[in-house]
C-alpha cells in the first residue's frame, strides 16, 4: 500500500521540515579538504551506492568495472552461474595486481566465460570468487586457496539497479537504507526501458555543487532562456515545483508538465520540431502500463515529471513513458566525475531511434548550461569572502542535501569518539 505524505501549502516547504531551519547556510562542507577526507569516510564508505543497472551484466560470466575514489575502490561486477551479480575488489590475492583492466568508460560489457584469471601471475578464481587454481602451487608454503579468494563487497539488488556497500558490516539493509518513498517505485517499469545513452562530464566542483543544480527550479528563468517558453522566461512569473518531499537522507521534487509547451516554436531548435522530440523526451511513448502512484507523491496535475534524489549521490528522473540516471562521483575536494544515462523503451523504428538520440543530445545540452556555471561557483565559494547564502522555500532540496552530508560526517565523527579512537 502506497504512503500517504501531506501535502504542504504553496510556499510553507520547509515550514513543514522545521530541523532543516530557514536561515542562510555557509557551503562550507563544499570547499574544505578536511570535511572531505571525513565525508569519503562517513558517507562513500557507508551508505549505498548505485553502481550499474542488471541490464549492464546480463548473462553469467559478463562484468564491468567501477573505479570509486572517494572509497579508495577499483571494483569488479559479475554475474555467477546461479544468475546473482556479485561485487568484489579488483585485485588479485598474490600481490595485488588488478584482475581486469579497468575499463575507461566504466559501463562497457566484456566478458570472462568461467573465471577471472590474473594476466600477471595466472591465479584462476571462478564467477563466485573462489580461487580455484595456480601456478606451481606446491611452491607456497602452507597456502590454503579457501582463504585466498577474491575480497568480496557488499552487493545488492532493488528494482533492477545494483549497489554496493563498502562498510563489510552495513548499518542497514539495501531496502531499508531507500525507505519507503524510494521503494515505492519498485512497480515502476525500469525492465522495460533498457535502450540507453550515456556521457560523463569531469568538473571542477564539489560534487554536491552540481546536484544542487537539480534540487530547484528557481534558476531555470534566468539561466535556460533557450529552452523555456515566455511565462516561465519571465524571472517574476513565479514559476516553481509543485512538490518537495523528504523522506529520511532521500528527496523528490516533482513539477507539473503541459504539452502546450511542445507548440511554442520559439525556444526550441529546428531538430526539436522536426523530430518532435528533445528536452521533455519523444513527444509520443509507447504505453507502458499503469505507473505507480508514488511516481507523483504530490498529485499534480497534469504532472510532467519527478526527480527522485537518492543519497548521497544517485538521482533518478522519471518523465512517465523514458527516464534519466544521474550519479555524481567525487574526485576531490572540488572535482566530480558527472555520470548521466537516459533509458528509453528499446526502438522500433528508425524515427524512434532518431528521436530517442535526438532527446538524449538537447538533454545533454541542458545539463551542459549548469555544468558550465559550476567551476566558477565553485571558485567564489573557495574565495570564502561571504559566510553564508539565503536560500528560498523552494530550495528545501539544498538546505536538505548538504545538511545529510553534514549530519553523517558528525556521526561518524562521535562513533569514533565514543569508540575512543
Amino acid at each position: 500500500m502506497a504512503t500517504k505524505w501531506p501535502k504542504p501549502a504553496q510556499g510553507s516547504w520547509t515550514e513543514h521540515y522545521p530541523d532543516l531551519g530557514t536561515g542562510p547556510i555557509p557551503f562550507r562542507d563544499s570547499i574544505s579538504p578536511e570535511f572531505y577526507a571525513l565525508e569519503r569516510e562517513a558517507v562513500f564508505k557507508r551508505a549505498w551506492l548505485n553502481i550499474s543497472r542488471v541490464e549492464e551484466t546480463p548473462e553469467a560470466g559478463s562484468y564491468i568495472t567501477r573505479q570509486i575514489e572517494a572509497a579508495d575502490a577499483s571494483l569488479l561486477l559479475v554475474r555467477d552461474r546461479e544468475g546473482r551479480i556479485r561485487a568484489f575488489h579488483n585485485l588479485c590475492r598474490r600481490r595485488g595486481h588488478a584482475l581486469v583492466t579497468p575499463d575507461f568508460r566504466a559501463t562497457e560489457l566484456r566478458s570472462t566465460g568461467d573465471e577471472f584469471e590474473c594476466r600477471t601471475c595466472g591465479w584462476r578464481y571462478s564467477l563466485d570468487g573462489t580461487l580455484t587454481a595456480l601456478p606451481d602451487a606446491d611452491q607456497f608454503s602452507g597456502l590454503d586457496t579457501a582463504d585466498y579468494g577474491l575480497l568480496p563487497v557488499q552487493c545488492d539488488v532493488w528494482a533492477g539497479f545494483v549497489f554496493v556497500n563498502m562498510n563489510p558490516k552495513p548499518d542497514q539493509s539495501l531496502r531499508e537504507f531507500l525507505g519507503p518513498m524510494v521503494t515505492a517505485l519498485e512497480d515502476y517499469p525500469f525492465d522495460r526501458l533498457t535502450e540507453r545513452y550515456d556521457w560523463v562530464a569531469h568538473n571542477n566542483s564539489n560534487w554536491k555543487i552540481f546536484a544542487d543544480a537539480f534540487q530547484e527550479y528557481y534558476h531555470v528563468p534566468s539561466l535556460h532562456t533557450q529552452q523555456v517558453p515566455p511565462e516561465v522566461r519571465d524571472p517574476n512569473a513565479g514559476f516553481t515545483c509543485g512538490h518537495f518531499q523528504l523522506d529520511g537522507p532521500h528527496r523528490v521534487v516533482s513539477t507539473a508538465g503541459t504539452r502546450r509547451w511542445l507548440l511554442a516554436p520559439e525556444y526550441m531548435y529546428p531538430i526539436e520540431r522536426a523530430t518532435q522530440s528533445g528536452l521533455v523526451g519523444p513527444w509520443r511513448t509507447p504505453d507502458i502500463g499503469e505507473l505507480p502512484a508514488a511516481l507523483n507523491p504530490g498529485g499534480i496535475e497534469p504532472w510532467g515529471i519527478s526527480n527522485f534524489q537518492i543519497f548521497p549521490n544517485l538521482e533518478i528522473l522519471i518523465y512517465g513513458g523514458w527516464y534519466l540516471l544521474y550519479r555524481y562521483w567525487p574526485t576531490s575536494h572540488n572535482t566530480h566525475r558527472f555520470e548521466a544515462f537516459t533509458y528509453f523503451h528499446p526502438a522500433r523504428t528508425v524515427r524512434e531511434r532518431i528521436e530517442h538520440e535526438v532527446a538524449a543530445v538537447v538533454l545533454k545540452e541542458f545539463a551542459l548550461q549548469d555544468a558550465g556555471m559550476l567551476g566558477g561557483t565553485q571558485a567564489a565559494l573557495e574565495y570564502d569572502v561571504i559566510d553564508d547564502y539565503p536560500l528560498s522555500d523552494q530550495e528545501i532540496l539544498v538546505r536538505h542535501l548538504h545538511k545529510m552530508s553534514v549530519d553523517w560526517v558528525q556521526a561518524y565523527q562521535n562513533s569514533r569518539a565514543g569508540a575512543g579512537v
